[in-house]
């Protein structure tokens, strides 16, 4: 027992010794032959030691397998103290056709127990058929105590070890958060390279999700040719896709093997993807949520098929939860800078105001540099209205044509005479306007590159007095 106890001690993590020498000694003192000692994952019992065995039924005990498959073990599944059979060749049972054939006749088997869970089983057996007397027994249980310690000792110093790793990994991750405050892509990289390291998986994305729209904005670890397929811009989610299901509001999509899926089978051209060209097939999502706000999502996959833990996925949660942060820490930086920006360009203007109260042209070219600024824009202009035509009265980065405008049907300034405030329109060459030929919208998107466009009206108490239009060269829709 003593020397038991002393390889516990000096093996904490490690297993294999420990149990290495519990058979040596309990095989020495109750005079067995063979045994093995076995643990539980889940469902499944794998040998873990062996002594005496021979090939074929060795190699059978290290394979895992099912506990309930074997009736012995079923035996122990179902409370059973022990299960200690005086001849083997007395059953009619395959496993013990198999030992009997393997020259095992007496067999003693007795659980692993940690309160009322099954963690493994401790067996010893004998050639002849000479049944293990009480002593015996009694001794084996001492011995099964003590493997017990072991697994407790090895997963205390597993939890301890993993907890230490995740707060390392917690603290790195927030180092990031507080180095690069604005810039989320390290932010990104750094919670995905933690999350495959600590959840035990091959490669994983981030991604971003946008106006209907996920884009993938960081991936560590995929094949060159999976990169390829991600980075090819941003794409709308089928329904019943891991990024579908967390829009809808899942928090976890877990997967246990992608290829064993109707999406996959039904050639959906996302999951064939995932396995075909990035060789994933356990799939692990959680969603980036502020409150009820769906902002992204992070999957993880394993490339063989091997679900992940319950606390594995929590962690993931943990990273998740992170990646919220900086988003969160992000968009709060980023409004402040543009409400500071905002007010800047307030005051900047009230100057050019108070310095030409009798002469509009610097104030309306302030203010629509100022507004082409600050909305990110890249050309545009302000017009007044004097309630029959519109006048141009500044503009930057074009020449808007006509000095006049009448606000004809079907045109944008036509919409704000008739009370619109806002007219926005997303793609140019995607509005009817201009697929009827329009030769003012033609003008702007074909020969200045115009495509996302915004009307704003100006207003004296409800008469309208002009409009700002502001363009984008680019299909990119302006922000409330």
């Amino acid at each position: 027992m003593a020397e038991v106890l002393q390889v516990v001690n000096s093996s904490p993590g490690d297993l294999a010794p420990v149990f290495d020498a519990i058979l040596e000694k309990a095989h020495k003192l109750c005079g067995a032959a063979v045994g093995s000692l076995g643990v539980f994952y889940g469902d499944t019992w794998r040998a873990v030691v062996q002594r005496g065995y021979g090939e074929p039924l060795a190699g059978r005990l290290r394979q895992p397998s099912r506990g309930s498959d074997n009736p012995l073990l079923q035996q122990l599944i179902d409370g059973a103290r022990l299960v200690h059979v005086p001849d083997l060749a007395q059953l009619d049972l395959p496993i013990a056709q198999v030992n009997v054939a393997a020259g095992i006749r007496t067999l003693l088997v007795l659980p692993l127990r940690k309160d009322d869970a099954l963690l493994g089983t401790i067996s010893t057996a004998r050639r002849e058929v000479r049944p293990f007397s009480d002593r015996e027994i009694a001794l084996l249980k001492n011995f099964a105590a003590q493997a017990v310690t072991a697994i407790e000792n090895a997963r205390l110093s597993t939890e301890t070890r993993e907890a230490l790793e995740q707060q390392t990994a917690t603290a790195e991750v927030l180092q990031v958060i507080n180095s690069s405050p604005r810039d989320l892509v390290p932010v990104f990289d750094a919670v995905l390279d933690k999350a495959l390291a600590l959840c035990g998986a091959a490669f994983g994305v981030l991604w971003r999700f946008d106006r209907g729209l996920v884009q993938a904005v960081a991936i560590r670890g995929a094949t060159p040719e999976y990169v390829d397929f991600l980075t090819r811009g941003a794409y709308r989610p089928d329904a019943g896709s891991a990024n579908g299901r967390l829009i809808a509001g899942a928090n976890i999509v877990h997967q246990a093997d992608v290829a064993d899926t109707e999406d996959y089978r039904s050639g959906n051209q996302l999951p064939r993807t995932i396995v075909d060209l990035g060789g994933g097939r356990t799939l692990l999502a959680v969603a980036l949520r502020r409150e009820e706000t769906f902002l992204g999502s992070i999957l993880i996959y394993r490339r063989e098929v091997r679900p992940f833990a319950d606390n594995q996925i929590a962690l993931l949660q943990n990273f998740a939860a992170q990646a919220v942060i900086a988003i969160e820490n992000a968009r709060l930086l980023t409004e402040t800078r543009e409400a500071l920006a905002q007010q800047t360009a307030t005051a900047e203007v009230l100057q050019v105001i108070n310095s030409s109260p009798g002469n509009l042209a610097p104030v309306f070219d302030g203010m629509l540099e100022k507004a082409l600024t600050l909305c990110d824009a890249s050309f545009g202009q302000l017009v007044t209205f004097d309630g029959v035509v519109f006048r141009a009265a500044a503009w930057r980065g074009y020449e808007p044509g006509p000095s006049t405008t009448a606000p004809t049907p079907g045109m944008a300034l036509h919409q704000l005479v008739h009370g619109e405030q806002i007219v926005h329109i997303p793609d140019i060459t995607a509005d009817d306007v201009y697929r009827s030929g329009n030769a003012v919208r033609r003008r702007l998107a074909d020969e200045f590159g115009g495509r996302t466009a915004i009307w704003v009206a100006l207003r004296k108490d409800s008469a309208l007095v002009g409009a700002f239009v502001i363009y984008r060269t680019e299909v990119r829709p302006f922000h409330r």
